[in-house]
């Protein structure tokens, strides 16, 4: 049907069920009760559109995940994963030669001649043994590891409370990243066990799949967890770290070196300050954590030994300093991209990137 003048055409949808008239205070008035002698511009009333806004949507938000939901921290996990199986996989040769370094100093005396003695020995497919466990046990790690990190800061800080949740923020860190590491060594340290044998003794096993059982028939499935508590000595504090400086490098980023505030910088930016701020975070936790690291190297690698012999056979020094230039490196490089990666995934999925900001807590 055509109309002839546009000003006739009226809605076939009652007005009442669209819009109401509000007072001054907010509440809605029935039309039937206003009073016909009050003009139009009177204060006492004001015609507003009445509009009902989406489920869950918060102002200003923008996000497609909510914070803090089942989604947020499924996304967390996913993060993890993707954050640090490939990564470390990825730096298996440079593991490598750390790991037999570690074991072996008398013949794998710097990291040069490390990697020339086992690219000579073993060709550049043998730079890479030990890549399953890797990828499987760091996998598994990541996601216990940014997954119940994230759930236990938010934890922490509702027990705190908002004041006391911005005023002890590091300690909130430490203890989320301390809490979520405990659960993640407990994923990772049967597959540690099986990536160093198979790293440190040639012809042990060719990878994860024969390597595991080989390992649970000699020792039984107590020998998978025989360097739990030295894997807790090295990955507790170095997590510890690696958080909390994380959070607290890039708050400074933020606040001293990136002109604008972080709400304003482009995801671009946004994720350069995270793989920097991870790169050098990664740099002290390797310092902190590296004694454990060899610790866990060597038994490993010796059936029956134990942390006194390892002490006798490596020294204080030997403990502190052996291999330590190269797992800088590796672990700065591998910090930045797993935080990089991290972030990346958290901004994929509409969530905004780590850092920058005090802990939430509940009002």
């Amino acid at each position: 049907m055509a109309f002839p003048d546009n000003s006739t055409r009226k809605s076939l949808i009652p007005s009442f069920l669209y819009t109401t008239t509000l007072d001054h205070h907010g509440n809605n008035m029935d039309r039937s009760s206003q009073p016909s002698i009050l003009p139009s511009s009177s204060p006492t009333m004001e015609k507003k559109p009445f509009l009902i806004p989406a489920p869950k949507e918060s102002a200003g938000s923008g996000y497609k995940v909510e914070m803090y939901s089942p989604a947020f921290y499924a996304a967390s996990t996913i993060g993890g994963i993707l954050s640090c199986g490939p990564t470390h996989t990825a730096v298996t040769p440079l593991d490598l030669v750390k790991c037999n370094m570690q074991i072996d100093p008398a013949k794998y005396k710097s990291i040069s001649s490390g990697f020339g003695i086992l690219f000579k020995e073993q060709g550049i497919r043998g730079m890479f043994r030990g890549w399953a466990p890797t990828l499987v046990g760091y996998s598994a790690q990541g996601a216990c590891k940014y997954g119940f990190y994230e759930y236990f800061k938010k934890y922490y800080s509702d027990l705190a409370g908002p004041e006391n949740a911005v005023k002890y923020k590091t300690l909130i860190y430490l203890a989320g990243s301390a809490s979520a590491e405990v659960i993640a060594d407990v994923a990772l340290c049967p597959f540690e066990a099986v990536k160093v044998r198979v790293q440190t003794q040639p012809g042990f096993a060719r990878g994860l799949s024969d390597g595991l059982p080989k390992l649970v028939k000699a020792e039984g499935a107590a020998g998978l967890y025989k360097g739990i508590v030295p894997l807790w000595g090295r990955q507790i504090p170095y997590t510890m770290m690696k958080f909390a400086s994380f959070e607290n490098i890039v708050e400074q980023l933020y606040k001293h070196v990136i002109p604008v505030p972080k709400d304003q910088c482009s995801n671009s930016t946004q994720l350069g300050v995270s793989f920097a701020g991870g790169y050098l975070a990664g740099i002290l936790c390797a310092v902190v954590s590296h004694p454990a690291d060899n610790l866990v190297s060597f038994l490993n690698n010796a059936k029956g030994a134990t942390v006194g012999d390892a002490v006798s056979k490596l020294g204080l020094r030997g403990l502190c300093t052996r291999g330590l230039p190269l797992r800088i490196f590796m672990i700065g490089t591998l910090t930045g991209a797993q935080w990089g990666i991290y972030d990346s995934f958290k901004v994929f999925v509409g969530l905004p990137t780590t850092g920058g900001a005090a802990p939430p807590a509940q009002k």
